[in-house]
């Protein structure tokens, strides 16, 4: 770690040392100067500040782009976009071609927020004791927001290098030591797990109702679900797939219960909406207005944002003088009359020709409405130019009173001005994360009982594909289109969730995450590699033998962090030498 870029301030951009004038201000923080420490920690205003600029600072195009890229970029979604030649780094990560002084591989932006959590945890406390107005319960609420948002970015590092510098000590000053070694991938895993066990029932639950912008706060900061979600998706990277479920169960339940209440507050105490999605509590793609027309849950989802299925997302508030996510524009595209404009990225031909040219690895049929949300383009052409809709614009219209549906869009965000939310945890994510640890548990054994134990959870881990699955076709009558007597097996329920996983999370920074878990899981890079390689048209050779081992999968140390930090030793598939501590596939 950086001894200067990281720990010299404890924070470069959070509100002024006052109080928070309204409610929505906590969402509406404009970047300021650096702080200094002693002018702070007198009151409760000070602490909030603090905690304001850990979420402004993941909105930092820096560190969102590296959720995006980091997560995403390395897998079969991604390809080229037309503005790529402006950034060679991308290209590189894009063409498997990682060196140690690729930029993305800086984790700069996510020390920065670790030190301001820890620095919260370090000081809080005292603050309590000097403002009555702080109290017991909202203290633990805040070391509880600081410790999901530390082990938010821990888990984004683990995922992306798997051994890092660990620690949870506030450095304030330039005296300290923080040259640390790297710590292993399950003992950060371990770590992180159990300070979310730690402070899961001091998490706020809900904001009140009478709360200023309730839904923004609700989905906008770290709540109990959004502990309960990270608890569900670290149990099942352990493998502890039994944990796994009871979390994914806390968060579906949390949000069946939203649901009826809001229903209740509409006077509509029905539950059909959950009945057409086997009961859960998803946003239907249908319009209420036509029988053929479709998009209404993306919209809802994406183009409003902090819908009734978000958990957790970063919020840009819609107001010129604040920050507007410019991750997504730089990666995915603006608006530029009369035309919208490609980013670093577009979908990858293997993505968006799949339904165009009847292929249908991906989507299965031409009625799935993913795939005119997320590759937005002449869906008639198999040579269209294609870009990522996903967060570009903010509402589709999806016609599917032809043969073949049609798609319209609106709302496009023009350059220097998106304001799409980031989505870190929505309904959709824990419910296949379910299905993932449901299909994981299935036994191997060739008995009655474990033949029966497996229909269940088969069962179960289907029907939430199932909903999924049927919520996304453009269909005027809902019902099953996946065939339960396909997907019987353990391997096929497998890749059958892998696939749903691919088809709703596109574009949202999940793919290339769930291809190393697949990897962890399996110890080889098959599955990863043999989806990987269909994005590439040449040089597919080279490509395929830099993944014949394990270390492949992960990032490479920065250079720069190699040379102030003595303690690290590069990932051997990037350097020189081998290391023992890592398993290789031969």
């Amino acid at each position: 770690m950086k001894r200067k870029n990281i720990y010299s301030h404890i924070i470069g951009a959070v509100c002024a040392a006052c109080g928070l004038s309204s409610c929505s201000d906590f969402l509406e923080i404009e970047p300021q100067n650096e702080i200094i420490l002693e002018k702070f920690w007198n009151e409760k205003a000070d602490v909030d500040g603090i905690v304001a600029g850990c979420y402004s600072g993941m909105q930092s195009e820096g560190m969102l782009m590296r959720m995006m890229v980091w997560g995403e970029f390395r897998s079969d979604n991604i390809g080229r976009g037309q503005n790529l030649d402006k950034n060679t780094s991308l290209e590189s990560v894009l063409k498997e071609n990682l060196t140690a002084s690729n930029a993305y591989t800086s984790w700069n932006d996510f020390y920065n927020i670790i030190n301001r959590c820890n620095t919260v945890i370090k000081y809080a406390p005292a603050v309590a004791e000097k403002d009555p107005s702080f109290t017991d319960s909202e203290l633990k609420a805040t070391i509880a927001e600081v410790t999901a948002i530390r082990s938010l970015c821990y888990f984004y590092l683990i995922r992306t290098f798997r051994d890092v510098p660990y620690s949870t000590t506030a450095f304030t000053d330039d005296d300290q030591v923080m040259d640390l070694p790297a710590t292993p991938f399950e003992d950060v895993l371990d770590k992180l797990i159990t300070d979310l066990e730690s402070i899961k029932n001091d998490a706020v639950q809900r904001y009140p109702s009478s709360t200023e912008l309730k839904a923004l706060y609700q989905t906008g900061r770290i709540t109990q679900d959004a502990v309960h979600a990270m608890l569900c998706e670290m149990y099942l990277w352990k493998k502890d797939y039994q944990k796994c479920v009871e979390y994914a169960d806390l968060v579906i339940n949390s949000k069946k219960k939203q649901a009826e209440e809001e229903s209740e507050d509409l006077g509509n105490t029905s539950t059909q909406t959950a009945n057409q999605f086997n009961g859960f509590p998803l946003l239907s793609e249908a319009s209420q207005y036509s029988s053929t027309r479709f998009g209404y849950a993306f919209s809802t989802i994406f183009g409003e944002g902090n819908s009734s299925e978000s958990i957790f997302e970063l919020t840009f508030v819609d107001n010129d003088n604040m920050l507007s996510n410019a991750a997504v524009n730089l990666c995915y595209g603006y608006a530029s009359a009369p035309l919208a404009i490609m980013g670093f990225a577009s979908p990858s031909t293997y993505v968006s020709q799949d339904v165009s040219s009847k292929v249908y690895k991906v989507f299965r049929n031409q009625y799935d409405t993913r795939y005119y949300e997320n590759c937005t383009g002449n869906h008639s052409s198999s040579t269209s130019t294609f870009l990522i809709g996903k967060y570009l614009y903010q509402q589709v219209f999806i016609d599917a009173s032809g043969s073949t549906p049609v798609a319209s869009y609106s709302g496009f965000y023009p350059e220097k001005k998106n304001k799409s939310n980031w989505i870190i945890y929505r309904l959709a994510d824990i419910m296949l994360l379910k299905a993932e640890a449901l299909t994981q548990m299935m036994s191997d054994a060739d008995t009655e009982a474990a033949k029966a134990q497996n229909q269940q959870l088969r069962e179960q881990a289907f029907n939430i594909v199932s909903a999924i699955n049927k919520r996304s076709l453009c269909q005027p009558v809902l019902k099953d289109t996946l065939n339960p007597t396909l997907f019987t097996t353990k391997a096929q329920m497998a890749e059958l969730v892998m696939q749903e996983r691919q088809r709703e999370l596109m574009f949202e920074g999940k793919r290339w995450y769930d291809l190393v878990r697949w990897s962890q899981r399996a110890g080889n890079t098959q599955f990863l590699s043999t989806q990987v390689l269909q994005k590439f048209s040449t040089n597919t050779s080279v490509i395929q033998s830099k993944f014949t081992k394990m270390d492949a999968i992960y990032w490479p140390y920065n250079v720069d962090e190699l040379k102030v930090n003595k303690h690290l030793q590069q990932n051997p598939a990037f350097g020189s030498g081998e290391s023992g501590n890592y398993s290789k596939t031969n």
